[in-house]
């Protein structure tokens, strides 16, 4: 392993590879145990669910590498449903007809701690960029905002 990774860990409750870390815990809302899965680096973890009592009925099952796969597995899909619904939130496109015409208005939003910014642009039929303009982040698309935005010739909306 280099520098920049750690050395895997395969104990009982903690168990990582190069990218992930899971650890058992104990549940603060009742008696149990819980696992929760921390992407290499970063503070929070991705995903945190209930983890299995041992054979004693007092102590969590050990974790193994079946187990830590399957949990690897979840947390990856729990991270890339969050990225999409993050991206959904921030990428909108409507299509509309206007003088027998179809444009596609699509709105992206850039986060930025120091103030986000927005862009609306109109895409011809055949995918052409036809205007693109600057709008607050909280620029509202609809179809209606879309086919005002083209009627009035691409003006920058208000």
């Amino acid at each position: 392993m280099t520098q920049d990774t750690q050395d895997p860990i395969h104990e009982s409750r903690v168990w990582s590879d190069a990218q992930w870390t899971a650890r058992v815990i104990k549940n603060d809302d009742d008696d149990g145990w819980a696992v929760a899965m921390y992407l290499n680096g970063e503070a929070e973890p991705a995903l945190v669910g209930p983890w299995t009592m041992g054979r004693d009925k007092k102590n969590p099952k050990p974790l193994d590498t079946a187990a830590f796969n399957t949990l690897v597995k979840t947390a990856k899909e729990v991270v890339r449903r969050s990225e999409q619904q993050r991206h959904a939130e921030l990428n909108k496109n409507i299509t509309v007809a206007v003088e027998g015409r179809r444009v596609r208005v699509e709105l992206a939003i850039v986060p930025d701690d120091e103030g986000a910014t927005a862009t609306l642009r109109a895409m011809d039929e055949f995918g052409e960029e036809s205007a693109r303009v600057s709008v607050p982040p909280s620029f509202k698309l609809n179809v209606d905002s879309a086919q005002a935005w083209v009627t009035s010739g691409f003006a920058r909306p208000r």
